[in-house]
């Protein structure tokens, strides 16, 4: 019986170990909170619970070394060292995250060690990789090019469960979602490159009309540059990758953005109310009619929306926040996630959508839009989690049976990889729809 050793019990691991199991492997879950573990095997024969923390890397050899695969579903930061004792031990691994430059610096010696380290083969990255290379990769053998590309995905509430101001409830990593409103963004578009820095991240965001969802707002996803050479499209003229929120959620951000509440730097705010900390934030002696002063620092009308969203979180509350030397960011984040949460029964949703133009030899020219909308609630799994999770656990079949031969550090841009990984997605119920032929009034 193959053996697969998982890293971490976080909020999108269920599924892969539910697949496993299922498919008659051992499946060991390696955490620091055994009982979550124990919760995902839910008492399978082949299942395996243990308490293990990333400090602890001889421990962490030894399961390595006796275990035919590793999946590392840990922080980014900790792969590296996973990594380095799967080399060792010469043991394939799987991670659903963005390859860093030191995991692309272990190529030569995961070749040498004759394995494979397959990446960014989750949902954003992973998904979005696989069904745009096989959009890429169809007009290229037709003898097109790819003249303008948009690759956007979001996890996000249900419509119907989108109740309040921000239109947003936390499905995965809650801080994680906020950190990433710190990041800016670098793309191309019609030939022009754009860098947008992070305190104009969330301003005059892009917007469609998804079927079945409604209007969703776009805002660049860091630095799209790379994905020109990445896809090998070098033709073409608009090279976007953004993700979708709910209109409310850009203007809501982008003004506490500008107030720094979602600054790391810290502060001693030792006895201060949540409106003595929005006083301190924009440099005033006292928090009385602390919204029209927000709204004066701003320069925006007291009546805006995002003071109606930062009201609702009880940023303008007498309420004593009980901090002491700490950041704006955890204040900020710590609010939103006690008042942000999905509910058990509430579905969440994963909206993709790649928008591509295409031109051909004979001077046809083509819209082509591969489109998924997939939901889920906490009660069994999230969608979120079923995107992030399956395709891996589908790459790891796939490399336990050796139908995955490469050796080195991958992410799943190749024909071999990414078609198979997409067909079985489908029997999962997670599919892109793929539709060619559509006018070219249909670009963004």
């Amino acid at each position: 019986m193959k053996k697969v050793l998982i890293l971490g019990a976080g909020m999108v691991v269920k599924p892969i170990v539910t697949y496993l199991l299922s498919k008659g492997y051992h499946v060991t879950v390696a955490t620091r909170t055994k009982s979550k573990a124990d919760t995902m095997i839910d008492g399978h024969a082949n299942g395996t619970a243990v308490a293990w923390t990333v400090e602890d890397e001889q421990t962490l050899a030894a399961m390595i070394a006796s275990h035919d695969l590793t999946v590392s579903l840990l922080p980014w930061t900790y792969h590296i060292m996973v990594a380095k004792n799967c080399i060792a031990h010469k043991k394939n691994m799987v991670t659903t995250s963005y390859v860093k430059p030191e995991m692309k610096a272990l190529d030569s010696q995961a070749r040498e060690a004759g394995i494979i380290i397959l990446n960014e083969l989750g949902l954003d990255p992973g998904i979005d990789h696989m069904s745009a290379m096989r959009i890429i990769d169809t007009v290229h053998e037709k003898g097109g090019k790819i003249d303008e590309f948009y690759s956007i995905c979001g996890a996000l509430p249900a419509p119907e469960a989108a109740t309040n101001p921000f239109k947003y409830k936390f499905s995965w990593s809650p801080k994680g979602v906020v950190m990433a409103g710190n990041n800016d963004g670098n793309y191309l578009r019609r030939g022009e490159k754009v860098y947008i820095p992070t305190e104009d991240l969330f301003k005059n965001p892009l917007s469609v009309d998804f079927p079945k969802v409604g209007k969703l707002e776009i805002y660049p996803n860091r630095d799209s540059m790379p994905y020109i050479e990445l896809y090998g499209i070098p033709e073409t003229r608009t090279m976007v990758r953004g993700t979708f929120r709910f209109p409310g959620w850009c203007e809501s951000i982008d003004a506490m953005k500008a107030l720094k509440l979602i600054s790391s730097e810290e502060h001693d705010f030792t006895g201060k109310t949540y409106a003595e900390f929005m006083a301190m934030m924009i440099g005033s002696e006292n928090a009385g009619n602390i919204r029209n002063q927000v709204a004066d620092y701003l320069k925006i009308e007291p009546k805006a929306y995002a003071l109606d969203a930062m009201e609702w979180l009880g940023l303008f509350s007498d309420e004593q926040m009980n901090a002491g030397k700490t950041s704006a960011f955890e204040i900020t984040s710590d609010l939103m996630i006690a008042k942000m949460e999905l509910g058990r029964e509430e579905r969440d949703m994963v909206v993709m959508q790649h928008i591509f133009a295409a031109s051909y030899p004979d001077g046809k020219r083509e819209v082509i839009k591969s489109s998924m909308l997939d939901f889920g609630t906490l009660a069994k799994d999230t969608a979120v989690a079923r995107t992030v999770a399956l395709p891996a656990a589908i790459g790891v079949e796939m490399i336990l049976k050796n139908e995955i031969t490469e050796t080195g550090v991958h992410i799943p841009v190749l024909p071999g990889i990414y078609n198979p990984i997409l067909d079985h997605l489908e029997h999962l119920n997670i599919r892109m729809v793929e539709e060619y032929g559509l006018p070219m009034s249909q670009m963004i």
